[in-house]
């Protein structure tokens, strides 16, 4: 399914691996039933191969983990969010492109 390179990120390690990460986080907010998010999956795999080492890229399932999506206001999906040094300094609502995503990664490298 995901990439080698994709971490799951989870109501009980999004604090150390996203918030506590030394480098920008990529996460992308999704669940099995959205085909948007089907969509962007593969996006998401070549971004965390493409930056692997240099910034970290994950994903949260939804349905699974309500309470991190409820605590960044997730009301549609897929929604992709960047972060670095345990703040938020990118939103991205909808299907998204790898030219942007990728962009805003390196903003922030």
């Amino acid at each position: 399914m995901a990439s080698e390179f994709v971490i799951e990120f989870t109501d009980g390690n999004f604090q150390s691996e996203v918030l506590g990460a030394d480098v920008p986080v990529l996460v992308d907010f999704w669940a099995p039933w959205c085909g948007p998010c089907k969509m962007l999956g593969p996006v998401i795999d070549e971004l965390a191969k493409d930056f692997h080492g240099k910034a970290k890229i994950g994903k949260v399932n939804t349905d699974e983990n309500q309470d991190t999506a409820m605590k960044f206001g997730i009301q549609s999906i897929p929604t992709v969010l960047l972060f670095k040094g345990g703040q938020l300094t990118r939103k991205f609502v909808g299907l998204t492109s790898k030219v942007d995503l990728k962009a805003a990664i390196n903003e922030q490298l």
